[in-house]
C-alpha cells in the first residue's frame, strides 16, 4: 500500500509528500521545492530509501531544489508534462525573482503525459495531465490509497491562480471536472499548499468548482 507524509517547504510553505511502498520501503519525493536536510532528515526518519523525484509542475516553490537533489543523490527526475518545459527553464530566473536559494537547471529523465503510470516500489500512481495553472501540470493518483497529489490544480476551499504565463482557467476547470472528479468522491486529494480535502467535500461546497 502507498503510504505518505507531507512536508511543508520553503517561504511558500509548499506540501511536498514522501510517498512510499510500504513493502519495499522505496520512496519518491513529489516537488522537492527546497529545504532538502529537512526533507532527507524525514526520510531517515520514516526509514524509506529515496529514489526518485517527481513533480507535478516547474513552479519555484515546487520544483527550485530538483536539481540539487537529483545530483547530489543520483536520483532520476519524472515529470512534469513536457509543456511545462519553459517553466523549467526559467527556474534560476524565477529563483531570483523570489529570493529563493539559487535554483540549478535540470532535463527530466522522463516526461510524463496523461495515461502514463509511474511505479513507487511495488505501488502504481497513475497519471492525469491537468493543463490550467500550468500547462505542463500533471497529477499523480494512487485508487488503492484513494489518493491524489494534484499540486496546484486544486486547493481546500479553491483552485489554482491562471494568471501566469500559460495558464488558462476554463482549461483548469475542465482539468478538475474532466480528470479529478472521475477519480471519486471519496478520494483524499494533497493540495500544493493548505488542508487536504476530498473531492467531494469541494464538489459539494468549493465556490470554484462546487455543483460541477
Amino acid at each position: 500500500m502507498l503510504r505518505y507524509h507531507t512536508v511543508p517547504v520553503t517561504a511558500f510553505q509548499q506540501n511536498c509528500s514522501i510517498v512510499w511502498c510500504d513493502e519495499t520501503m522505496e520512496a519518491a519525493v513529489i516537488d522537492p521545492g527546497g529545504e532538502l536536510p529537512r526533507l532527507r532528515a524525514e526520510c531517515a526518519r520514516l526509514g524509506v530509501t529515496l529514489k526518485q523525484i517527481l513533480l507535478t509542475h516547474a513552479h519555484i516553490d515546487h520544483a527550485g531544489a530538483t536539481g540539487t537533489l537529483a545530483r547530489e543523490d543520483g536520483l532520476p527526475i519524472v515529470g512534469p508534462h513536457p509543456d511545462d518545459r519553459f517553466w523549467i527553464d526559467a527556474l534560476p530566473r524565477q529563483s531570483q525573482m523570489f529570493r529563493f536559494p539559487p535554483a540549478e537547471a535540470f532535463l527530466p529523465d522522463r516526461w510524463l503525459d496523461d495515461g502514463d503510470t509511474v511505479q513507487v516500489g511495488r505501488c502504481t500512481l497513475a497519471v492525469r495531465h491537468c493543463p490550467g495553472h500550468t500547462p505542463g501540470h500533471v497529477v499523480f493518483h494512487s485508487a488503492e490509497a484513494k489518493r491524489a497529489f494534484v499540486g496546484d490544480v486544486l486547493f481546500a476551499g479553491s483552485i489554482g491562480r491562471t494568471d501566469f504565463p500559460g495558464g488558462d482557467h476554463a482549461t483548469l476547470i475542465a482539468s478538475i471536472t474532466g480528470r479529478l472528479w472521475p477519480m471519486g468522491d471519496d478520494t483524499v486529494f494533497i493540495p500544493g499548499h493548505g488542508p487536504e480535502s476530498s473531492f467531494g467535500q469541494e464538489r459539494r461546497s468549493n465556490p470554484y468548482v462546487g455543483g460541477t
